[in-house]
């Protein structure tokens, strides 16, 4: 599996530029928990990459959406491993994370909701500047990024990771590839 067949097959499926954008940052958060875990870089970011390719497709029919990933990802070369955390990070599936890969995606994925929010509401709209403290200000706010699920971001404790620090390393990640999402 290589990572220009997967941003093919990412253009030809996905038409919104956020999307793309949420899913970089999916990949580079999961590259970096993949640093931290000692684990295969470049799998986990693809499965990270890889994670949301099928939205279009199911029109957010969730009872679909990350089956059809899941295969997708299997066609274009990925482990079963890969396609397992694919299908596992959709609650809709009553399928629970158990692999580090699998609990890695399913906190990362709406992790980068709540920085891609914190971003957006400073005066620059950039994450350069953007800080962990006020992130984790702002995480206790319901209603401030509404959709970024605090009790799946928290679920990073399966992975043995503070919230503070899992934060700290999802905005670092992101920061990292601020000019590839627009941030």
């Amino acid at each position: 599996m290589n990572r220009d067949d997967v941003l093919d097959s990412i253009v030809i499926n996905v038409e919104s530029r956020n999307l793309i954008n949420h899913m970089l940052a999916t990949e580079a958060i999961m590259r970096a928990l993949a640093l931290r875990f000692g684990e295969d870089e470049d799998v986990w970011g693809l499965t990270g990459l890889l994670h949301d390719i099928d939205v279009e497709l199911t029109e957010g029919d969730m009872s679909a959406h990350s089956a059809l990933g899941a295969d997708i990802a299997r066609e274009l070369g990925a482990t079963e491993e890969m396609a397992q955390a694919i299908l596992r990070h959709n609650e809709a599936h009553g399928l629970p994370p158990e692999s580090l890969l699998d609990k890695a995606l399913f906190c990362a994925d709406p992790l980068t909701g709540l920085i891609v929010a914190g971003a957006l509401v400073r005066p620059d709209k950039k994450l350069e500047g953007l800080k962990v403290e006020s992130l984790m200000k702002r995480f206790g706010e319901k209603r401030f990024a509404a959709g970024a699920n605090r009790e799946q971001i928290a679920s990073c404790s399966t992975l043995g990771l503070e919230l503070e620090e899992f934060v700290a390393l999802g905005l670092k990640a992101m920061q990292g590839i601020a000019g590839d999402i627009g941030l």
